[in-house]
Formats: structure tokens, sequence, C-alpha cells
């Protein structure tokens, strides 16, 4: 076997067993391709694999697990068809044998590691985390001090050993120190003696350890640590639950600040579970805001806060503004240095909330800039105009086999007007789930494909694109005026080289007018003629780079992305707010809301028998289980493939089931989907690999066990899988154990169809980290003083952006010369592009 093959191979399979994390290679994947790339060219490799290779690592960093191991699977078999002899010896064991990657467990269940001595060594730096000024809007510009770049060993007391164990919270240099902000504050102001407490009150209380006990709980299958807590008025209980080390950590006599809920328990106020620092005395009789930072191992908060109030003093006061001084007048801001210095020793509650809130805005004000900046370069280009007939538009509307509802109308006349404005559209359509998007998609893809050119429709799954293909390959050939089915194709990474050769050909001369498919259509081997729409399903599941790669394909085409998790305003007017927004608020007619129960475990009974009724009258059902197989941490969780064999034997003898899960073969899982599609089976046991886009109208019943493990949107997502036939559906959600019946998201369910109304509540409980997947920059999922669910704040920044905007649009006026170099500087080229 050549050597660059044994190379992809030998990291391929260390990135499957890290989990698909892309640290096969220090620095990513893609990262190899500096030396391999020269390597199998020296080695004869074709052509057609050497650029098939740099594709997909090139963009492997913007995939998520489970794309990026489709992507290494799909590559390895196109080499393997391509050099047959790459095949093991038998007398191998099986496990050394498999060449090809396999496919990742889902999130929920337990990764392999590698073994420590096949894990990449990280260089030196990379053991800590990024510096932490590097992210901060305006932490670098050319009026920045330089001596803001020194090592932290300039300062008294730190080391080079200090230095590298501040290196684990991204500390290298005292401008990291600068902008290391405290993560809460004790505040010795107002402190409440433990006797003023009430039930429901989160406070924290200050207080010395009067006895620490632990005891066994539940026959001994867990542990309690019970803390009595007194100050001078009273005492107050607090237990820690499963936590039998924190007898050892705490010692009789300390004196501790603790936060958490005051609750009752016997009719006796107790803190469960708390927050606890322990408190230095100085700061007792201080009546002062104290700091709390976040610390790693061998780092005290009293040592970290000198070294910090060193910095802070010092420097905070020697920086230049980067926002104009009218701009801050006009916003109520302080200057940087009041809001850092405030930030870190703050004088009073009022000091601290403007020092944050500037501290914020600029967080915001950076990404609306960003944003908008992105949005002025793209209707600045000029793109191909498609006029779109009245009559043309008629007729294809009439060829449909339903009516459209007034949000699908609205978007098609929103598309219109796009794709014939002379400006590339750049365009999300938002709608839940069933609200009929593909149809709107279908429509701007003829308005395209009418004059002869070229569509693409690009998804993450190939489940998710072979239906979009069926439903394409459908409503584009109806009525006057349609494309001949030849002319729609489908590639995927399981395409066989046979038909991807010629698909190709058949791209590149123009035959094919929309190709539907996976992140297949980035290799570089798909030439389009004229590719002049970009249709990008589940947007949220792609990075920018791709979306770019995909752009890339045509001249300035236009872009329709699609998402069926509703977008809060807040991410609206932020994240997206580069994109004109259509929004698909209504579903078609004869569909009927899907009425949603939370049922107590024990009522698994009266679920099974909903399922058989509906069977019994032609119906199917969908049965979702969150893991894989029963897992040491969750043996109570009831497990897809277990639970398959036990309802088979046991409950639904006389009906057929089936069996879907994240580890089957991309073959396997359409195979089984277009069998339960076909109605060769009554129910089907699965995994969330069922959450987005499958469309199964027979289906009536979703009942998903274990449903407190799901998050909101996830939840809703699953919902959609129903209800998508005019017949009544039903979702019923099941916890896996007693006290979850009252969980917030699971009540959120069963009170509300409104995808928006959930996913507000999500946003709210979740966090934009957690809620915007792998929407790109990463960056603000990583704000420090601004939260996304703050609309106050973000529509005050993005009007000063706007005003900004029209006022000196290139940031040209001296006033503004230090704001746009900590543009530039922040976000690089990439000119904001976080859509």
């Amino acid at each position: 076997m050549q050597s660059s093959l044994e190379k992809l191979r030998k990291f391929f399979r260390l990135e499957h067993e890290n989990g698909y994390t892309n640290s096969a290679v220090i620095g990513g994947l893609a990262k190899m391709l500096d030396y391999w790339e020269s390597e199998a060219r020296a080695e004869g490799l074709d052509e057609a694999i050497i650029q098939a290779v740099i594709e997909r690592l090139r963009s492997y960093a913007g995939l998520t697990p489970a794309s990026r191991a489709e992507s290494l699977r799909g590559l390895w078999k196109r080499i393997q068809d391509a050099y047959p002899e790459i095949q093991e010896k038998k007398d191998k064991p099986a496990a050394a044998r498999r060449t090809v990657p396999p496919r990742p467990r889902p999130d929920s269940v337990k990764r392999e590691q590698a073994p420590a001595e096949q894990r990449p060594v990280p260089p030196p730096q990379a053991a800590g985390r990024p510096a932490r000024s590097a992210s901060v809007p305006g932490a670098q510009t050319s009026q920045t001090p330089v001596a803001l770049q020194a090592k932290l060993t300039v300062l008294n007391g730190v080391g080079p050993r200090n230095a590298q164990t501040l290196a684990a919270l991204g500390l290298y240099t005292l401008g990291d120190l600068l902008y290391y902000f405290p993560r809460r504050y004790e505040d010795y102001s107002q402190l409440r003696p433990i006797k003023e407490l009430r039930y429901g009150e989160q406070v924290t209380v200050i207080g010395a350890i009067q006895s620490i006990q632990s005891r066994p709980i539940r026959g001994g299958a867990a542990q309690v640590v019970e803390v009595i807590l007194s100050d001078s008025t009273a005492a107050l209980r607090l237990t820690w639950f499963n936590q039998p080390w924190m007898a050892n950590r705490l010692k009789v006599g300390d004196i501790i600040s603790v936060s958490g809920k005051v609750e009752q328990y016997l009719g006796r106020l107790v803190m469960n579970n708390p927050a606890y620092e322990n408190v230095e005395a100085e700061h007792l009789h201080t009546n002062r805001i104290v700091p709390i930072y976040s610390l790693t191992a061998k780092v005290t908060q009293k040592w970290l806060r000198g070294m910090v109030n060193q910095v802070v003093t010092y420097w905070a006061p020697r920086l230049t503004d980067h926002l104009p001084e009218d701009l801050r007048r006009e916003a109520g801001l302080v200057d940087l240095s009041t809001a850092i210095l405030q930030a870190h020793f703050p004088d009073s509650h009022e000091q601290l909330r403007a020092a944050r809130e500037r501290l914020a805005f600029d967080e915001v004000f950076f990404l609306q800039m960003g944003v908008l900046r992105q949005k002025r370069d793209w209707q600045a280009a000029t793109a191909t105009i498609f006029d779109v007939p009245d009559e043309w538009l008629e007729e294809r509307v009439r060829a449909l086999p339903f009516t459209l509802t007034n949000a699908q109308q609205r978007a098609i006349s929103d598309i219109v007007v796009d794709v014939g404005s002379g400006r590339p559209m750049n365009r999300l359509l938002q709608g839940d789930v069933g609200s009929g998007k593909t149809v709107v998609a279908a429509l701007a893809a003829g308005m395209v494909t009418r004059l002869g050119a070229q569509a693409a429709i690009m998804a993450p799954t190939g489940i998710l694109a072979e239906q979009h293909y069926r439903n394409f390959s459908y409503l584009l050939t109806l009525g006057q005026g349609a494309l001949p089915a030849e002319a729609i194709r489908l590639l995927t990474g399981d395409t066989p080289n046979g038909e991807r050769a010629e698909i190709y050909e058949k791209l590149a001369s123009g035959e094919i007018k929309v190709l539907v498919g996976t992140h297949a259509l980035l290799e570089e081997p798909v030439t389009f003629a004229n590719l002049q729409l970009a249709v990008i399903d589940e947007q949220h599941r792609f990075g920018v780079e791709q979306r770019a790669l995909l752009r890339a394909k045509g001249r300035n085409p236009h872009l329709l992305v699609m998402t069926a998790t509703p977008i809060p305003r807040s991410l609206a007017l932020t994240i997206y707010g580069d994109l004109d927004i259509s929004i698909m608020d209504e579903m078609p007619s004869g569909r009927q809301p899907v009425h949603t129960f939370v049922l107590r475990p024990q009522e698994r009974e009266r679920a099974y028998s909903l399922i058989r009724s509906q069977i019994q009258s032609g119906k199917q059902a969908f049965i979702v289980y969150p893991l894989i197989e029963e897992s040491e941490k969750m043996d109570e969780l009831r497990a897809a493939v277990d639970e398959h064999a036990r309802l088979q034997a046991e409950i639904f003898p006389d009906l057929r089931l089936g069996l879907l899960h994240g580890r089957m073969r991309p073959d396997e899982k359409e195979r089984v989907m277009a069998e339960f599609r076909d109605r060769k089976y009554d129910i089907l046991i699965s995994t969330t690999v069922v959450e987005v886009g499958v469309d199964i109208p027979n289906a009536t019943v979703m009942l998903v066990d274990g449903a407190n493990r799901f998050g909101l949107a996830q939840l809703h997502q699953l919902r959609g899988r129903v209800g998508r036939g005019a017949d009544q559906s039903y979702c019923l959600l099941i916890p896996d154990h007693e006290d979850a019946v009252e969980n917030e998201r699971l009540q959120a369910m069963a009170e509300s169809n409104d995808g928006f109304v959930l996913a507000e509540r999500d946003l709210q409980q979740r966090g934009p980290g957690e809620f915007l997947g792998t929407r790109q920059s990463g960056y603000a999922s990583g704000l420090r003083m601004a939260s996304l669910t703050d609309v106050a704040l973000i529509e005050k920044a993005r009007t000063h952006a706007q005003k900004l905007f029209e006022k000196d649009p290139t940031l040209q006026k001296e006033e503004h010369r230090l704001l746009a170099e900590a543009l530039e500087r922040f976000w690089g080229g990439g000119k904001g592009d976080v859509s």
C-alpha cells in the first residue's frame, strides 16, 4: 500500500477513536495536507482522489461529529473502490481489519478514547486555553500599551511554574489578566443574617461551620453530607447529595459563603447542593463587593485577586477607548478604563451595572458591526436577474396538488423580489416543522432553472438529502414547462463511482439542472455550468466555510438557507442579522395540532394501548429512546436495541417492529426508513436519528421514552415527525423517573405547539451556545458579559451600529479610525461572516 494511503488510514482510525473531535492531527486533520498532498502526487495517486481528500479535509472542521464520520466514511469507500488492494490480511484481528472509519455513537453514549500513546501530544502552549484577550472586542489596537503583551512572569509572585498553571485559564500576558473578568461577586456590603431568610429566596449567606456529618441513604445506595452553618443570629442546614468528598473539603470552624435557594424540610430551613466559597477573613468587615474568579488547580482566590489587582489598578487608567466619544455619550456608556476597573473591583452596585453594560455593549456592538458589514458587502455584489412572470408562477402553483398557505405565498413573493433585484439573494427561510419550506424551495429552484440555470440543494444527512430528492423530483416535474426527471440528480457520499462520474459530466455540461446532496456537493470534481441558486437545509448544521464553498461553485449565486428551528427575535437581530428573513408561521390546511401528553413512568401501558389502537386503524407509530444500548451511568434508561427485542417479544408480538439507530450504515438507515414509509413496519423503534426531516404522513403517534433527557428543540423536532397527514396525531412524553414528570421542558411541550414560543424558552433554558449548534463563528456562544436573551441591549447596539454605518459606512473618519482597526483585528478577513 502507498505510504500516503497508509497515513490516511492511520489518521482516520485515530480520529474515530477520538470521537471525531478533529484532533487526530495537531491543529486539525486539514493540517496533514501540508505534507500529504506532495507525497500523494509523488506516489502517483489518482488526481481525482487527491482532490477529493483535499476538499473533504479542508471542510472537515466545520462539520458536526456525525457529518464528520459520514464524510470520512464516504471518502474511504471511494478510495477503496479506486484501490481494491487496500484490504488488510485476514489473519489480523477483526478490529484491526476494519478499514472504513466506523460511524460515531450518539452524543449520549460515552465515546471510546484513543490509548494515551496514540493521542497527539499538543505543543506546550496548547496545554492551556486560547489567550483570554484574543476574543475580546477592542482588546488589541495600535493604541493598546505594548507592555500588556508582556508575559505574566513580570509580575511579583508569578514564576514559570505559576505561569504554566495560569495558562490553563487562558492567561499568558498582562492583557489576558486585564480582561479576565469575575464569574460572580460576593456582596459583603449587604449581608443577610440567617434568621431573616425566607422560604423560596435565592440568597448568599456567610457563616461558620459548626458540624459536618456524612451518612448513607436509600439502603446505602447513596450518600448525603449535612453541614450546620451558623452566624450570630441562627443556624442553617446545608445538604449535599451524592457528593461524599464534600465531607473532606470542609472543616469545622471554616468561614464560608453559600449561595442557593432556601427550602424547607420538616419545618426547618435548608439549602440543598449550594455553591460555596471559602471566605477570607479580611473581607468580612470591608463592606465591599468582592470579585470571585474562575480558578484552576493550585490557584486560590486570594492570590489570583492580588495578581489581577496589580494589573488592573495600574493599566486600566492607561487604556485608549476604541468607541468614539459621541457614540458613548449617545448610548449612555462609561469609558473603557472605568468599565474594566469597576468590573473587577466595583465601588457600588450601580457602577458594577454600568461597567458590565458597557462591556456587554461592546460584545454585541462588534457582532452587529460584523453582520451589518457582511450584509452591506453582499448587497453591493451583482447577481443574475431572474424575472418571474406572474403567468408562470400561477401555472406552477395551480399544478400543485394542494393550496399554498398565506405564509408560503409571502415567502415566495419575497424570493421573487430577491432573484429579480440584481443582487444576490441572502435569505433565511424559517418555519416550524411541517410548515412547507420544501415547496417554497422547489419553486425557487424552478425560477432559475426555467431560464437554463442550475440549482443545488444541500442537506446534512443522506436520509434528508434522499427525501429532498424525491420531493424536488415530484414538484419540479409537474405541469407545463416541467423539468425532465433526468435533469434532477442525487449525490451523496455513497453514490457509486460510475454514477458519480456521470453526474460530474452532465453537471459540467449543464444537462443536470438540479443537484440534491450532502456535503459531497462541496467536492472539487463537482463543477456546475451555471449555478445560480444554492439552497442549504438545516443550515445550522453547516459551517461558514462549507456555505462559502457551495457559493463558490457559482458566481454570486442566490442563497436560500432553511431551518426548522424557529429563531427567537434576539438571535434574528444578531447571529442572523446579515440575512433577510421569511417566517413561515402557518401550517398547511388540513393539519391538526398534535395532542401532547406527559405520562408517568408507570403509565407506559396506556401509551402502548394508544399505539395499538392507532395501528388497528391502519396508522403507524414511532417509539424513541435516548440511548443505543444500556450503559453503566444510565442503566435505568431504555435503550433502543434492547427495547426493540423486549417490545417485539412481550408487548407487540403480533405487530411488525423496525429498528433505526445512529450506528447503522447510511444505506441501512435509508432502507429501514423506506420500509417504514412503505408500511412494512407498524412501529419504528429509534434513537433521535429520526429527529430531522423524515416525512411519514401515516404515522400518528410519537412516544418519547426518557423524555426528560432531551432538550426542548429536540422534543419539538421529534413531535414534528407526526401530524403530517390529516389525521389526529399524538405525542406521548414519558420521563425516566417520577420526579421528572414536572420537568419544565416537558410541561412546556404539553402547553404549546408553537415552535417560536418553545424556541424562546429553549434559549432561556440552555443559553445560546447549545441552542445555536454549529453556527459559526462561535463568537456568539462565547459572549462573556452580554446575553443573547437581552433584547433591549441587542436593539440598542444594533441601533447605534446602523447609525454609524449611515454616517460613515467604511469608518474612514479620523474619530472612527481606532474602531475600524479594532473591528478589523477582531473579525480578520471574515468581515463578520457568521451566517
